[in-house]
């Protein structure tokens, strides 16, 4: 289980832990490439300016009063007072995501990508949430887009979907749901009952899991002024969900008609039936689904884990047209992230998956005295050269101190040398020594590399 971090919003990894970790990154890294995509990493400072662009959401910004400082001093930043003024679009802070700064470095970096360019990036990011389980200041995001210029075709918003089903597939993860929706069915219904301020019945809807329907109907009431029917019937929209297409017949039976409406349909069909049949069981149409960011478009998608869904989203995104522009060359894109750090913690607090051991060394190289660690290191040297993690160990103790030192490690293998030169290895887990050759043995392929297993 994973244990509590000393400051709280900041996660530390035990060995064993951090091995779950990598598995996991490994996991994703991997099936991003096998869909080709290419990574990058972006810088972890923006402006605020910049940051911002993403909604009104200043309060999760860490702002940057020493680096900002030193700006000042070089006359580079607008910000005269020496401290990071969030209402200085100027002013420095980290990133709270990497979507945003995805967006700047798309067009800043324009004239050497080619598009529709796939993207994937893991970093780290820095957000102003009460920690809790599932929410840190510091996590890891795993991310990847395709944008195009000047248009992205929509199939890209199909492969997304499926490609992130993949790679949640093959982690030591229970059952997950990918529920998606698309703005433009939802806007478009809106427009066609009457609520024009279709942004903000969206922001009131993506409350909806956290304060109730009675709550949010009060909301669209009060604060847009949306009538008891018009309320109701964003509140039955909302209620649809489906994991085939018979979602369509159902709105259509709200008998409420727009172009846009159509639109979305259409849109969010295709991806529900390129689901139902290359990745079954995953994906359901749920028309609750709203993304209360600004900026999306059409497609949006949250992940829950099923049984696990107090746990929050552990993957969303979806669908923006106009995130990205420089001038009138917009930069469509579509694109989802995952919580990475949301997903270890319920791993590691669940067991659902371990290391197999707690360091990557599979051999030690015991020491007959001093004088024997250079040709201890020569063994070490032949193992490493075809790929076995071995260390060498540091004093010449008692054999059974050695092993002793190995099994505290979780390093399953002895390796011994004596005066003639003559090798043998043990495994230290059942006792059996055997003479070996460090040109040529091995250990079978579950000790080679640290498993991680799971339940």
């Amino acid at each position: 289980m994973a244990r509590t971090a000393s400051l709280s919003g900041f996660p530390e990894w035990l060995p064993q832990e951090r091995l779950v970790e990598l598995h996991v990154l490994d996991t994703l890294r991997k099936t991003f490439e096998l869909h080709g995509f290419s990574s990058i990493e972006t810088r972890a400072v923006e402006t605020v300016g910049q940051l911002l662009r993403k909604g009104e959401i200043d309060k999760e910004v860490y702002g940057l009063s020493r680096l900002q400082e030193d700006e000042d001093a070089s006359g580079a930043s607008g910000n005269e007072g020496g401290k990071s003024d969030k209402s200085d679009p100027n002013a420095l802070a980290l990133h709270f995501d990497l979507t945003v700064p995805f967006a700047r470095y798309v067009v800043e970096n324009a004239g050497y990508l080619a598009f529709p360019f796939r993207r994937y990036q893991i970093q780290k990011v820095w957000r102003g949430e009460r920690p809790q389980e599932g929410r840190s200041r510091e996590f890891t995001q795993a991310d990847i887009d395709v944008v195009g210029d000047g248009e992205l075709p929509f199939r890209y918003d199909v492969e997304i979907a499926l490609v992130i089903a993949e790679a949640l597939s093959a982690l030591p993860i229970p059952d997950f749901r990918l529920r998606i929706n698309n703005r433009k069915l939802a806007e478009g219904f809106y427009r066609g009952i009457g609520l024009t301020d279709t942004a903000g019945v969206l922001r009131s809807i993506d409350k909806l899991e956290k304060i109730g329907e009675a709550k949010v109907a009060e909301l669209l009431r009060n604060e847009l002024g949306a009538t008891d029917e018009q309320a109701a019937l964003a509140l039955k929209l909302a209620s649809i969900r489906t994991e085939d297409t018979s979602f369509v017949a159902q709105v259509r039976a709200l008998g409420v008609t727009d172009e846009l409406l159509e639109e979305g349909l259409s849109e969010l069909e295709q991806v529900i039936e390129a689901a139902v049949q290359r990745a079954p069981g995953k994906v359901v149409a749920d028309l609750s689904i709203a993304r209360g960011l600004d900026y999306y478009t059409g497609t949006v998608v949250e992940t829950v884990l099923v049984g696990h869904e107090q746990l929050g989203s552990i993957c969303s995104g979806g669908r923006y047209d106009a995130l990205a522009s420089k001038g009138n060359r917009k930069f469509p894109g579509v694109g989802l992230s995952i919580g990475v750090t949301r997903l270890v913690s319920r791993i590691l607090s669940q067991e659902f998956a371990m290391a197999s051991r707690s360091v990557p060394t599979a051999v030690l190289v015991a020491l007959n005295n001093d004088e024997s660690w250079s040709s201890a290191q020569d063994v070490a040297a032949q193992l490493r050269g075809r790929g076995i993690a071995t260390e060498v160990a540091a004093k010449a103790e008692k054999f059974g101190k050695q092993i002793k030192f190995a099994d505290r490690r979780g390093i399953p293998f002895v390796w011994f040398t004596d005066d003639d030169g003559n090798h043998q290895v043990k495994d230290i887990r059942t006792g059996e020594q055997v003479d070996a050759d460090p040109a040529s043995w091995e250990p079978s392929a579950e000790d080679l590399h640290v498993r991680i297993t799971t339940r």
